[in-house]
């Protein structure tokens, strides 16, 4: 969603039933802070979905500007520098860092395109460790790899799953995409839900019925 307008309107839509928002690049480049403080005055949490990858300097100055807006997760992509700089910038602040494993979106054949040889779950764990060696609070994977970090990292580090569609929906993109209620027998401690939600012709049933579907596999 890239309508700041649009965005309020499901808010307000939603009110009640959902407490916490992505914030993603398009909306972002659209709303800017503003619609992130519009979001979080109605009582609401934020999580700021922009994926920094930059040189591990300016890295570190645009986390400390993201700390300053009081939002609850922020997603960071890199090596260990970059990771290291961004956890400096948050360290003593409310803010939560994710960073991202390996996009829903890619599988095996587009990890041998991108130069990766490695198994694409060894390429999960490899980054998922070195997060939680960092020092950030969790990690973006797909719901495949969800039971393998938790299993190996247990509370000690956030699984914040993508790639989320109700049974017999089509994957929009995602090559590793799983049911809400999956995801959550899997481990996952925070679902992405996005289209299911925002391409309903009724939103408000759309959240229902995903809830219903994690509350029976509980």
């Amino acid at each position: 969603m890239a309508d700041p307008t649009e965005a309020r309107r499901l808010v307000e839509r939603l009110e009640g039933q959902v407490k916490f928002y992505k914030v993603g690049m398009l909306l972002y480049l659209t709303g800017g802070s503003r619609i992130v403080r519009w979001i979080q005055d109605r009582g609401n949490r934020v999580f700021l979905d922009l994926k920094f990858y930059d040189v591990p300097a300016t890295v570190f100055q645009a986390v400390e500007q993201v700390a300053r807006m009081g939002v609850t997760f922020l997603t960071v992509h890199g090596n260990r520098e970059i990771l290291e700089k961004a956890v400096e910038a948050a360290r003593g602040t409310g803010l939560k860092l994710l960073a991202v494993t390996v996009l829903t979106s890619l599988d095996r054949s587009d990890l041998i395109d991108l130069g990766y040889p490695c198994p694409l779950e060894k390429l999960v764990l490899h980054r998922a460790e070195m997060a939680w060696r960092l020092g950030c609070g969790g990690v973006i994977a797909s719901p495949w790899e969800a039971a393998g970090i938790k299993g190996r990292f247990g509370e000690e580090l956030l699984v914040v799953t993508p790639g989320i569609r109700p049974a017999g929906q089509a994957k929009g993109g995602h090559k590793r995409a799983s049911t809400p209620g999956e995801t959550i027998q899997a481990g996952a401690d925070y679902l992405v839900i996005g289209q299911p939600i925002t391409g309903a012709e009724d939103p408000t049933a759309a959240v229902g019925e995903i809830i219903r579907d994690m509350e029976n596999c509980q």
